[in-house]
């Protein structure tokens, strides 16, 4: 999957996010992703609900399109 397209469903899904995702494993591995998101709502959770956040805006894709993602997380 693309990053700038994961970047736009995370931003769609968060209010106020800012994603930045990248190839984790270099440009031929599409599967594999790291994504650092900053969102104020992040403020009032958990890492783990920070991460389930980003899980749900991903959806379907977390199963079919990504394979791993190494993700950070924070308020800004």
């Amino acid at each position: 999957m693309n990053p700038a397209e994961v970047e736009r469903l995370i931003e769609e899904a968060i209010e106020d996010a800012d994603a930045t995702v990248q190839r984790a494993r270099g440009k031929h591995d599409d599967d594999h992703l790291q994504a650092e998101v900053i969102a104020p709502e992040f403020a009032d959770l958990s890492l783990v609900q920070q991460h389930d956040r980003v899980y749900d805006a991903l959806d379907e894709h977390m199963t079919t399109d990504i394979h791993a993602l190494e993700l950070k997380t924070r308020a800004p």
